[in-house]
């Protein structure tokens, strides 16, 4: 086999292994999203609520004062609200959340800007729906200040 027919069949086996990656990851078409902000997740809950299976991701900030942690249940209780707590506006809808473990992030707090990973659970007939979370993910604050700086003397 020739150095050209090798080169060829190699490139067309990468494209092909590309190519059923692509079609087997990308089906439903939202996988390129790694989250949803909280407004987008209820507005879509709202439209459908039987589109809301499987595993999600729900952007947000924890509300002020909502950290309830069941040490008997070994869970933390909080609620997740769209906007950051210190921006003044209005709060909103509340997503609230059940975290099956004690083991929170260290940046995890109130107001802290969270990815809550998991599933939505059933809400009985006029109950408010409860995600259920597998994993909190707590983003840094990016506060950073610019030094102010210092007169040099020669």
């Amino acid at each position: 086999m020739s150095k050209g027919t090798q080169l060829a069949g190699g490139a067309t086996l990468i494209a092909l292994l590309l190519g059923w990656y692509a079609m087997a990851n990308l089906q439903d078409g939202s996988s390129f999203a790694y989250f949803q902000n909280l407004e987008d997740f209820q507005t879509q809950y709202q439209r459908d609520s039987s589109a809301m299976t499987g595993h999600l991701r729900v952007h947000g900030y924890v509300a002020m004062g909502s950290i309830d942690r069941d040490v008997p249940q070994m869970r933390v209780l909080f609620s997740v609200q769209n906007d950051p707590p210190h921006a003044g506006g209005e709060i909103g809808d509340l997503l609230p959340v059940v975290y099956g473990s004690l083991e929170t992030p260290d940046l995890f707090k109130d107001g802290a800007e969270v990815v809550v990973e998991g599933r939505l659970a059933k809400p009985h007939a006029g109950a408010p729906m409860v995600f259920h979370a597998d994993k909190v993910l707590a983003k840094c604050p990016s506060k950073f200040e610019a030094k102010t700086p210092q007169p040099t003397s020669l």
